[in-house]
């Protein structure tokens, strides 16, 4: 009698141990969000997966964990579960850091308008509150941005938006991550160029528009420095178009006829801030541009552009290339 007691004092938490491992806690069909957090004890994570019905025991997790070495090895990060995993499954995403992803790339030289409407399609934020924080001014004050947005301020590269992650939370980490990049190696050279930072983001977001290959950012960069110099208009297609409708490439009359802050076939200078979020390569560019004659630019239909230096040699070219009436004096298209 005392030996069939002690075999199922034995045996049946082993059954009850092997049964736990080897069956979720449900069908798979509730999911749930955990953070683990630095420092924070894996009994207590162990605890909130029984409570949230990702695990049927907490206490059993947390001893399988154990067991297996990982109660020291979980790495911190917020986690995507569902109570169709095992616990062994769970248990390893936590011991290889296959956090929550929800990734979001902000491409170069897109406005923040852009950017809001990218965000509000995959239904991250919506395009009102995205814009909205782009002109938080308490939070732009803080930064260090004297502007009245963000706009020019924000890095371009790939995010990881965390739920519960606020607007001025990734605008906020975007401004960052720019102003550490001018920090490092920018700002110290923007003196020798004659530039402020704002006019350098400005012409750097103009380049970015024009450009599709990246190899010819200098040289249209050279271009609107070179108009700078001799006071000559900027005429730049996608300046026109700033606030008023997306750029794709073409303008028409109206649009460079239009009066707004922004459009350079209007206004005599740089426009008033940037049109846009410029990449590492377009800063560089005006940092840095060749010393070249160029005046003017056209695009020759297959994202290149042909230079030229006088008014004449560019009427030549956008009849070759657009097959259009000459281009009215001092305009860059």
């Amino acid at each position: 009698m005392f030996i069939a007691l002690l075999v199922i004092v034995v045996l049946l938490p082993a059954a009850r141990f092997a049964l736990f491992l080897s069956l979720p806690a449900g069908d798979g069909r509730r999911t749930e969000m955990v953070e683990l957090g630095k420092g924070r004890p894996l009994r207590a994570v162990a605890q909130e997966l029984e409570s949230r019905g990702i695990v049927s025991s907490g206490r059993l997790f947390a001893l399988y964990a154990r067991l297996m070495g990982g109660d020291s090895r979980v790495k911190a990060g917020v986690y995507l579960f569902d109570n169709g995993m095992r616990p062994g499954r769970i248990l390893s995403k936590m011991l290889t850091g296959d956090v929550y992803q929800r990734l979001f790339a902000l491409p170069e030289g897109y406005s923040s308008f852009q950017v809001a409407e990218m965000l509000d399609k995959r239904g991250i934020f919506t395009k009102e509150k995205f814009l909205r924080a782009c002109r938080d001014e308490v939070m732009l004050s803080q930064l260090g941005v004297q502007a009245p947005s963000a706009e020019g301020y924000l890095f371009p590269g790939s995010y990881n938006i965390l739920p519960g992650r606020t607007e001025q939370e990734v605008v906020r980490e975007m401004i960052e991550r720019q102003q550490e990049f001018l920090k490092n190696g920018v700002r110290n050279r923007l003196k020798a160029r004659g530039l402020s930072e704002i006019q350098l983001l400005t012409l750097a977001s103009m380049v970015e528009k024009e450009a599709v290959q990246p190899a010819e950012k200098p040289l249209i960069a050279a271009v609107f420095q070179n108009r700078l110099k001799i006071g000559m208009r900027l005429q730049s297609d996608p300046t026109a178009l700033y606030g008023v409708r997306a750029f794709a490439g073409k303008v028409s009359r109206d649009d460079i006829m239009k009066e707004t802050p922004y459009n350079t076939y209007q206004i005599p200078a740089l426009p008033p801030g940037p049109i846009g979020n410029p990449g590492r390569d377009a800063i560089e560019a005006v940092l840095n541009p060749p010393r070249v004659p160029y005046l003017y630019f056209v695009g020759r239909g297959d994202g290149s552009h042909q230079f030229s230096r006088d008014l004449a040699s560019h009427n030549n070219a956008v009849n070759k290339y657009l097959k259009a009436p000459p281009a009215p004096p001092r305009g860059t298209k």
